[in-house]
């Protein structure tokens, strides 16, 4: 009897540590405004942060914003496309940038005037045709002076068992009366990624 309870009790230690072995998963906090690299051949939400914060900078620096005439000037968004083989909130990086910039006092941003019509905030756009009916008045839409647009690329160059990866943000500022564009600027990050024996 002992040596079967013996065997039993060195079969169960046996068990644990086999499954304690095999527990790879291990879950570990990510400082949201940090500049860990979690993969090294992918770009991180803090990297796309850090680059629109220096885009943000580039073009509160240049002046461009207080060429405007009336100032705080009114800012539209257009569009940040993403023309990389990654998810990336854009509406996130839209947003900080949005709040960058009427944070510095430079632009206010309109929700009732979207790209295709469409606002992005309808409610908003309603209320203001509601009441200028109720008046007597004629729905007056204040355009915005200046539409800001984007993309987000990414560029593989591969040589031997390494491939070095660029992910560039593009921003545009563009003047809505003329259509022309007042400021661009954009940020690279370059990563090399190694591939292993066993492949990626």
């Amino acid at each position: 009897m002992k040596t079967n309870s013996s065997l039993l009790a060195l079969a169960a230690a046996s068990l644990g540590l086999l499954f304690s072995g095999c527990q790879t998963n291990e879950v570990k906090q990510v400082d949201a405004k940090a500049t860990q690299i979690i993969n090294a051949d992918q770009i991180s939400p803090q990297e796309w942060a850090q680059a629109a914060d220096k885009l943000v900078g580039s073009l509160l620096t240049s002046g461009i914003l207080d060429k405007a005439p009336q100032q705080p000037s009114i800012m539209g968004i257009s569009r940040i496309i993403n023309n990389t083989q990654q998810q990336v909130d854009t509406d996130a990086l839209v947003k900080k940038i949005r709040v960058a910039l009427s944070q510095s006092g430079k632009v206010i941003t309109t929700t009732t005037v979207g790209l295709g019509g469409k606002a992005e905030d309808p409610l908003a756009k309603e209320a203001a045709e509601y009441n200028a009916a109720m008046g007597g008045e004629k729905t007056v839409v204040q355009m915005p002076y200046w539409s800001l647009s984007g993309k987000l690329l990414e560029d593989k160059i591969r040589q031997g068992s390494s491939t070095q990866i660029t992910y560039t943000f593009q921003l545009s500022l563009t003047q809505v009366k003329t259509g022309l564009a007042m400021w661009e600027a954009d940020e690279q990050i370059s990563k090399v990624a190694k591939r292993s024996s066993a492949g990626w």
